[in-house]
């Protein structure tokens, strides 16, 4: 497990980081999001020791995180870092003996990741001759080339179009699948609720949400629920309807209301039971069912 635990950092007399705490677990893919300059980048430095934290610690496995197992992790910057004029085997075998594997080696690993990727016949381009997404697919390669302890990318998924998506992603559950702990960045964020296990929200150096995904959606459904009633279609207006059992009751509070569907605020949860009852005796209820917010809709509430 990658842990941070009061990490603060400073520019000069600004501070940057606030107390940054969170965990990366083994096996799971890890969500860091927030806006532009609210901090991911310099957190993710701090932890490949790109730079140092000013207070804090970096934990790998509840021991402080130290160079040699830093070198054992794959990082893929923002920047991105690859050289454009070189071919595109000769540049990752080149990385994978900077990362100690015997040439061989890493032309044997960088030949078979890249034909999982569907680039075996472009393993002796140039890299500025691939389209984007082969780019961030080479990319990927060299940031897993040296099979990493854990997985840093810094916005993996920015111009890539939906099939280099669902490579990236492909790769990235692979990953997780071995049970390292993979963190990256992104501001897509219906794709980071689609892939990820947990979530880490950062906003102006600070951490504010972070943990199970599903635990943090189900904990913020509040009491809005969706309710849609049989037997509209026998009577005239439906909406009038619902005028007279439903909207004139203070116990609850009807926000949207369009034929048998409601979307409905319940004022106190003691009234959850007494409104289910109250639809079935207006005839067979469908779906009564809580609103679980979207990560979209919890990163707005979180971040002001």
């Amino acid at each position: 497990m990658l842990e941070l635990s009061g990490v603060d950092r400073f520019f000069g007399e600004r501070q940057v980081l606030h107390d940054v705490s969170f965990a990366v677990r083994p096996g799971v893919l890890t969500g860091f999001i927030g806006a532009n300059g609210a901090g991911k980048t310099t957190t993710m430095r701090i932890v490949l020791g790109v730079i140092g934290a000013n207070a804090g610690k970096i934990l790998w496995d509840g021991r402080p995180l130290d160079k040699n197992t830093r070198r054992t992790f794959g990082y893929m910057p923002e920047e991105r870092g690859l050289y454009p004029k070189m071919k595109v085997l000769d540049q990752l075998v080149h990385l994978g003996r900077l990362f100690g594997l015997p040439p061989s080696e890493a032309a044997d690993r960088a030949l078979r990741l890249l034909t999982s990727l569907g680039l075996q016949d472009r393993v002796q381009d140039r890299l500025e001759s691939l389209s984007l997404g082969n780019q961030q697919r080479v990319q990927v390669v060299a940031a897993i080339l040296h099979d990493p302890s854990a997985l840093i990318l810094d916005e993996p998924f920015s111009g890539l179009d939906p099939v280099a998506v669902d490579v990236m992603a492909g790769m990235l559950r692979a990953r997780a699948a071995l049970g390292n702990p993979v963190l990256f960045s992104s501001h897509q964020l219906d794709l980071v609720e689609r892939l990820c296990d947990d979530i880490v929200i950062i906003d102006e150096g600070r951490v504010v949400l972070a943990g199970d995904s599903e635990q943090l959606r189900r904990e913020r459904a509040g009491s809005r629920f969706r309710l849609v009633v049989g037997g509209a279609a026998d009577r005239p207006d439906p909406a009038d309807d619902a005028d007279d059992w439903l909207r004139s009751d203070p116990r609850w509070k009807v926000l949207e209301l369009e034929g048998p569907r409601a979307l409905v605020e319940i004022l106190d949860p003691a009234h959850e039971q007494p409104l289910l009852a109250k639809a079935l005796e207006q005839g067979p209820v469908h779906e009564f069912t809580p609103v679980v917010p979207t990560l979209a809709d919890i990163y707005r509430q979180t971040v002001r």
